[in-house]
């Protein structure tokens, strides 16, 4: 059953901010702990989630589930590019071991990366050292009920929804594919109605999995 968040939100993104750092800190200091931030896409967690692991300093680390996205190629091979982005498009399974693996590592862990530039994966793009305290994960899918992304929520020690309306988001995510530069507009349009607003109707849906949920007040 879902679990009701413990607070809902409505903050500007300084303040939601300083009260992610403040529950970091709360977490407990004797061992490994993960927080989650998801969201739909272009709600701004990824921007919010390198601020609160900068802010954190040194004993904490950032942890990206894009990381896990499928290679291009496997993509190529089972005929799915053209859904890149949906859940199914993930190693998922492989996520949630990973996540499971670090947190009770006790020696440095590198885990892979996604690039925007190439659009694949990059491996061993970051190393978790040994003395990190703090694994702040960021994606879209961390709240999903359904397998392989259900293993994924029980590993979560702070599971934090942040959204912004979908109108919002619409402008934001066609935006940020034209400035890639990577497809046609007339793709990019295609591609955020179909996968990106389809998936954050989805993602949507998995709010009520949260501890806590933000709603991001901002001009744009």
């Amino acid at each position: 059953m879902p679990h009701p968040p413990q607070q809902v939100l409505s903050l500007s993104p300084a303040a939601a901010l300083a009260t992610l750092v403040a529950a970091a800190r709360a977490l407990p200091t004797d061992r490994r702990v993960v927080i989650g931030i998801t969201g739909g896409p272009g709600t701004g967690k990824s921007t919010l989630t390198a601020e609160l692991v900068a802010a954190l300093g040194p004993e904490a680390a950032y942890v990206p589930m894009d990381g896990f996205h499928m290679l291009h190629a496997k993509l190529e091979a089972l005929g799915t590019v053209k859904d890149k982005g949906a859940p199914h498009t993930f190693e998922g399974a492989a996520f949630a071991t990973f996540l499971s693996t670090l947190k009770s590592a006790t020696t440095p862990v590198s885990g892979p990366g996604y690039s925007r530039v190439i659009e694949d994966v990059v491996q061993d793009a970051f190393i978790i050292a040994a003395e990190t305290r703090i694994l702040v994960t960021e994606g879209n899918y961390l709240l999903l009920p359904d397998p392989p992304w259900d293993a994924v929520r029980p590993l979560l020690d702070l599971a934090v929804f942040i959204d912004v309306p979908r109108d919002k988001v619409r402008a934001r995510l066609l935006k940020r594919h034209a400035e890639h530069g990577l497809f046609s507009e007339e793709r990019n349009r295609e591609h955020v109605e179909r996968v990106d607003l389809t998936n954050y109707d989805l993602i949507g849906r998995s709010r009520p999995y949260a501890d806590l949920a933000i709603d991001l007040v901002t001009d744009a």
